[in-house]
């Protein structure tokens, strides 16, 4: 089931640099017998892109909110305020924020549910030190509900059957293996639990070559001008083009048996949520 939300066109995508990443994809030797994956458009064995994922985001640490909004023209938030107020959250609710990294989604969602108790996760420490750093200063919010653990969300180091509610925003595209994580998902939630996903999809195909365009020749010279980052913000942006689209998506979710999976767009598709629900069994 989908749902379309037109909430603002902000562009997000690929084109005119993207041979560059590609002839890098086709000079890469892969040593034999060793699994490889996608880093944007480049071939790189499993480990070395979990190593070149933590350099990116341990480097645009600091101006990752600035970046955001920059590149965004601000529409993020609206997405992220969208994402939060759609969802059902119990009375004193467990939730686990995964990728959590500076804090957006938490802070929102002790905004929007202040009986809950939020535990963000991210694998990259130095995000982390800049939610907390956010916490203490961020109005409306009581930092003792919020607690922060550097962790993979492969491997999640929680106990099973814990958590009301798993929400991730703008995270998953960037693990090597974005199935392992809804299957860790799945394990952490209580019967009945949420999962809600938040992250960038496949635009709509009339706005596809604007967004392409914006994507790859404005991104990443905001990053160049703003944080001193072309780089890593080349990757991101086609990290997004790497990401399975809204219904290859769900399918994956409804494999590690999630049920009422859903996804709802943002912005002709530029974004979507996706949600499901552990069965109570």
């Amino acid at each position: 089931m989908k749902r379309a939300t037109n909430l603002l066109l902000v562009p997000r995508r690929i084109q005119n640099l993207r041979f560059l990443s590609e002839k890098a994809a086709g000079n890469l030797a892969m040593e034999p017998g060793k699994k490889t994956t996608h880093f944007g458009f480049t071939d790189v064995d499993e480990e070395e892109k979990e190593k070149k994922v933590h350099h990116v985001f341990a480097n645009v640490a600091k101006k990752y909110d600035l970046m955001n909004d920059a590149m965004s023209m601000g529409v993020h938030r609206l997405w992220k305020d969208y994402y939060v107020g759609g969802l059902q959250i119990p009375y004193n609710a467990k939730i686990l924020d995964m990728a959590g990294g500076t804090g957006d989604i938490a802070f929102r969602l002790l905004r929007h549910s202040p009986t809950a108790k939020v535990t963000v996760s991210d694998i990259n420490q130095p995000m982390l030190d800049v939610g907390k750093e956010r916490a203490e200063t961020e109005r409306d919010i009581n930092p003792s509900r919020l607690k922060w653990i550097c962790a993979n969300a492969e491997q999640m180091p929680f106990e099973s059957n814990t958590y009301d509610l798993f929400t991730m925003s703008f995270g998953i595209r960037n693990c090597t293996h974005p199935q392992k994580v809804i299957a860790e998902a799945f394990r952490i939630l209580k019967p009945g639990g949420q999962l809600a996903i938040l992250e960038f999809s496949q635009v709509n195909a009339a706005l596809k070559p604007i967004y392409d365009a914006y994507s790859f020749n404005v991104i990443p010279v905001l990053g160049e001008i703003l944080a001193s980052d072309r780089q890593s913000y080349q990757y991101l942006v086609e990290s997004i083009r790497k990401f399975p689209n809204q219904d290859e998506f769900a399918r994956i979710i409804r494999e590690e048996g999630f049920e009422r999976v859903t996804y709802e767009n943002m912005t002709f598709g530029v974004c979507s949520i996706h949600k499901g629900t552990k069965p109570r069994k």
